[in-house]
């Protein structure tokens, strides 16, 4: 059997308790070496044996697994985050199928969660913004061209923009190209909920210029839009006392 697991956006209390049990379980662990804090390592049982896959490829992590099946051993595929969000997980998992293993998925807390946490902040603000977009830039790898940040931009919600650190001067200028002003909040947060969190508040056009007097290269979030800021917001109707719901009737 081969458990999928989030990891957690970093601090190691922040996996799930599901999570953290199979890893307590494990014969074999396979995890992402470059962004998973290794203390999660810290509840493997001795006899485990433990690959990082920042060094192997897709068919070096399916040999492993194939291994530990053939020796009858439970394996966790430890990814950093929630795996659903740039964890390639759906291209393992579809190799898995073919071979005719067995695998279950254990979700774990994204780092886009973490970084909200960090900044104390609420992407879902009433009458300020009620959708959040999750992308990235291009780099080595493409993006659609229908998902174009300045396309996204257009939108004006809340963008969390992953691995994309190193292109900040472009980002800004997609995100003003596609209609945010250059005064519209922004925030870099690197490395969410680990021990050297660090969080900067910014505005889009000055995403790359605090990056670099911060010297942030990688490993960090940005976050655009105007609930960064704490701009006048209102009231949700969920506790508004004039405000029927299913549970409590209007009080006036």
């Amino acid at each position: 059997m081969v458990h999928f697991v989030g990891a957690g956006s970093g601090a190691p209390d922040l996996i799930t308790i599901r999570g953290k049990q199979y890893l307590e379980e494990a014969d074999v662990i396979i995890y992402a070496g470059s962004l998973v804090n290794p203390k999660l390592l810290e509840y493997s049982k001795d006899v485990c044996t433990i690959h990082n896959s920042a060094k192997m490829t897709l068919e070096e992590v399916i040999s492993v697994i194939e291994r530990a099946e053939e020796a009858g051993k439970m394996t966790v595929r430890l990814h950093t985050g929630d795996p659903c969000l740039y964890g390639a997980i759906r291209e393992q998992m579809d190799i898995l199928d073919e071979k005719g293993i067995s695998y279950d998925y254990c979700p774990g807390v994204s780092s886009f969660c973490g970084a909200a946490s960090a900044l104390n902040l609420e992407y879902t603000l009433p009458d300020i913004s009620q959708s959040v977009i999750i992308t990235r830039m291009e780099g080595r790898t493409p993006v659609p061209a229908k998902e174009s940040i300045q396309s996204f931009a257009a939108h004006q919600a809340t963008m969390v923009v992953f691995l994309s650190t190193g292109m900040l001067e472009e980002l800004s200028r997609r995100l003003i190209e596609g209609g945010y002003q250059e005064n519209t909040p922004a925030a870099i947060v690197y490395k969410a909920t680990w021990e050297d969190e660090k969080t900067f508040v910014c505005t889009v056009g000055t995403l790359a210029q605090t990056a670099k007097e911060n010297n942030i290269t990688k490993t960090a979030l940005m976050i655009i839009g105007d609930v960064v800021s704490g701009a006048h917001y209102d009231r949700s109707k969920l506790y508004d006392p004039e405000f029927t719901t299913e549970f409590r009737k209007a009080s006036k």
